[in-house]
């Protein structure tokens, strides 16, 4: 059976949603909340359905939860067939089918693809193989990592300080362990917010009691005799002993599985227009093949209509209930994905919270509070408009500058200020790194406008 119309689609038809995440959970509740009464297939990799990710690195490290009480709450009954535990190996386009690696096929008249990412893994495989070398993804991978750090082990190596890599740091230095963090860029969260903040992470990280060792590279770790990981060495020289090393080197999209299905996607994700709908590898957009969540990338008009990939919870959701919606929808009543990009993360007793896309300004300014007291708003502008603004202890101001972002509000800011202290307006360089030198654990990546466009390569840290 195919179903030529949305109508058929929508009575009869067969919706696959590859990635059993919260962005594929979301979706399909969407789907039938809009009236889908056909079949929903879900597949996913891991043996669990949909949980949360973000107390991993967080509560559930601290033993405040529980690995497996963090599956997603329902919204509504969804009325699927699973297969958990069973990877898609191949997209067949032409059969309408998605391959599974236990040799079945699974036909679709609407394909979503929500795949999402995993952990870069350690570039060695017998030192990833260490007892010891952790990677925090997924909640097998949380489990393992409590259980170690809660079983004797006191000494810790960060390896990146990213987003994930700072949080696991501030999680050890809490249950009392020695820290150090590894960075091969100039500061912590530069990737992110660039090196001004980064200074600041980089103080709050220090005044914490975090060994942090900035444009150093890890290029080797050791075990003993029986397997067990006891030495770092590091790119100046030096080696340090740990029991513990948490590779924190970013996330790999999971795309390898769509490679010669004509589909646009590749290390940096899958191009989609802004409705979802997936492009093939000649720009050519599909209209029953849609993509959604950390594995999506899409055009934003407050951005230049560069495609951005984000990496966050709440654009998981978003996209997704646009994505389901246009599964079901006809032509006109299509909506476009223009949700504004959000971030936000607890660290060393801060909460700090971003938004829009900082890494794209070529300027900024401290509009709240002071940069020396680790209490503040910066304001990031680009080609004279306001692009994003980040926050540590100041969460509250930030619907007001999203809105200053939606309506492209002129940078330098022309409003007051509030909790002045002795910063000036006056714009400063943010300081990013060399884009074409990938720091750890950026939020949001600028991935170009065309939906084949691969020129950036990440770098391991070894070399």
């Amino acid at each position: 059976m195919s179903a030529d119309t949305d109508v058929d689609v929508v009575r009869q038809g067969r919706i696959v949603v590859v990635g059993a995440s919260l962005a594929g959970l979301r979706a399909a509740e969407t789907l039938r909340e809009k009236g889908f009464a056909g079949s929903l297939t879900m597949i996913g990799d891991e043996p669990y359905e949909p949980y949360d990710r973000p107390p991993l690195s967080k509560q559930a490290l601290l033993g405040r939860a529980r690995p497996e009480d963090t599956a997603l709450p329902r919204r509504r009954d969804i009325d699927a067939e699973w297969h958990l535990g069973v990877a898609a190996t191949r997209l067949d386009r032409d059969a309408k089918q998605v391959c599974l690696a236990n040799g079945d096929t699974v036909p679709y008249d609407r394909l979503l693809i929500t795949t999402g990412t995993r952990a870069r893994p350690w570039f060695h495989p017998e030192e990833a193989a260490l007892d010891g070398v952790f990677v925090l993804r997924t909640r097998d991978d949380s489990a393992q990592l409590h259980r170690k750090l809660t079983g004797g082990a006191s000494r810790v190596l960060v390896i990146g300080a990213g987003f994930t890599g700072s949080e696991v740091a501030s999680v050890c230095r809490e249950l009392g362990h020695e820290v150090t963090v590894a960075e091969r860029g100039p500061a912590p969260l530069v990737g992110a917010l660039g090196g001004v903040i980064g200074a600041v992470a980089a103080r709050l990280q220090c005044k914490h009691g975090v060994d942090l060792r900035c444009g150093i590279s890890v290029t080797a770790l050791e075990g003993d005799d029986v397997g067990r990981l006891r030495r770092a060495h590091l790119s100046d020289g030096s080696a340090i002993d740990v029991e513990v090393a948490v590779v924190s080197l970013g996330a790999i999209r999971n795309t390898e599985w769509l490679a010669g299905s004509g589909v646009a996607a590749g290390a940096r994700g899958i191009a989609c227009d802004a409705g979802c709908r997936v492009f093939d590898v000649n720009g050519i957009v599909t209209d029953d093949i849609y993509a959604a969540g950390d594995v999506a990338r899409s055009p934003h008009p407050l951005f230049d209509y560069q495609f951005l990939a984000l990496e966050h919870w709440g654009n998981a959701v978003e996209q997704a209930e646009i994505a389901a919606h246009n599964m079901v929808c006809a032509g006109p009543e299509r909506r476009p994905h223009l949700w504004l990009p959000m971030f936000w993360s607890s660290q060393f007793g801060v909460n700090i919270k971003s938004v829009g896309v900082p890494s794209m300004g070529d300027q900024m300014v401290v509009a709240q509070g002071a940069l020396a007291e680790a209490r503040f708003v910066a304001v990031y502008g680009y080609r004279g408009r306001v692009i994003a603004a980040a926050a540590f202890d100041g969460a509250k101001w930030m619907g007001f500058y999203e809105r200053q972002i939606a309506a492209g509000a002129p940078f330098p800011p022309e409003y007051g200020t509030v909790n002045r202290r002795t910063e000036t307006l006056q714009p400063l360089d943010p300081d990013f790194p060399d884009p074409h030198l990938p720091t750890h654990g950026p939020t949001v990546t600028l991935t170009g406008h065309s939906p084949s466009e691969r020129r950036v390569e990440f770098v391991p840290s070894h070399a």
